[in-house]
């Protein structure tokens, strides 16, 4: 009875693939199953006082690189184990960097994810909790695109940020002076906002990207956000680009269909292809020079795409 029972784990486990992401050591292996098709390698960048871990495809040296940083973890979708562990099941942003066909593509896992094995010290659970945009956590993520451009000799960077990682790249945009432009997907873009919504506890020790919005105005930004998405409501980007003062360089989308993991990864060629530029003359803040950008859409910029309809 007890080998009939083991080996019917042992299919479950097999077939179904979601029970085996619940181990931490199994999570890391989805992760390089994901990277390694793209020709991402796998890096650990040390920005004390964390370790970050990266996939990477360099293939044009000297040239720009699209730098994608991850989300929560399961924090919202598998609360309980997310509590011991930010390591996550469905790592998103690799997804969508693993569909990315750019010369150079770069995947940022979130401090203490992918890491087990680092001491306690550097990673407890405030690090990835109400520390999660803290000060700290930020200068790290500057610390590791200082290493990657150095490295590699990289002119300027497209920041792409899944959900919390969305706040990871506008937090560090407002910093930098070598950042192209900001793409978000499900983007926490207002903690504080967000957390209400949901009626979770705040994140008293980390800055919120709503503070710095005035700062972007004249940075190139695309935000999208799901219709059916129950973590990241689209208040959140509401509250964001009312912080954010009149700009032409902001665009959003609002993809009906989509969920906070779901909906994205089959449709982020077709979102990535879409332009992320400054509509109209404008004196770009960073060191690139006056650029004149084609005019503006006709559609209006804030799109809602219809669910298509039963058969």
């Amino acid at each position: 009875m007890k080998i009939s029972k083991l080996a019917g784990l042992v299919s479950v486990v097999a077939l179904g693939g979601c029970i085996a992401t619940t181990f931490p050591y199994m999570r890391a292996e989805t992760a390089q199953r994901i990277a390694a098709p793209a020709w991402m390698i796998k890096r650990d960048i040390v920005a004390a006082p964390y370790q970050l871990r990266a996939y990477e495809r360099i293939h044009e040296r000297g040239g720009v690189a699209n730098i994608y940083i991850e989300g929560e973890g399961s924090e919202f979708t598998s609360p309980l184990e997310w509590k011991d562990n930010p390591t996550p099941k469905n790592p998103v942003a690799l997804h969508l960097a693993s569909k990315d066909r750019a010369e150079n593509v770069i995947y940022l896992a979130r401090p203490c994810q992918y890491n087990e094995t680092i001491s306690k010290t550097a990673c407890d659970q405030r690090s990835w909790k109400e520390d999660r945009f803290s000060p700290e956590v930020i200068e790290s993520f500057n610390i590791a695109l200082d290493d990657i451009i150095n490295r590699y000799d990289i002119k300027a960077v497209n920041l792409i940020g899944y959900s919390g990682g969305a706040a990871i790249a506008t937090l560090l945009a407002a910093k930098r002076k070598d950042v192209l432009s900001i793409r978000t997907v499900s983007g926490i873009l207002d903690h504080k906002m967000q957390r209400s919504i949901l009626e979770m506890e705040e994140l008293e020790n980390s800055l919120n990207p709503v503070d710095v919005a005035p700062q972007l105005k004249r940075t190139p930004q695309y935000h999208f956000i799901g219709g059916q998405d129950r973590f990241v409501p689209p208040a959140v980007l509401h509250s964001y680009l009312q912080a954010m003062p009149q700009s032409n360089c902001v665009q959003t989308m609002l993809v009906q269909e989509a969920r906070y993991e779901e909906g994205w990864v089959n449709k982020w060629s077709e979102l990535l292809a879409l332009p992320v530029t400054c509509y109209g003359k404008v004196n770009i803040s960073h060191d690139f020079g006056e650029i004149t950008p084609p005019a503006p859409p006709k559609e209006p910029v804030f799109i809602v795409r219809e669910k298509p309809a039963k058969p």
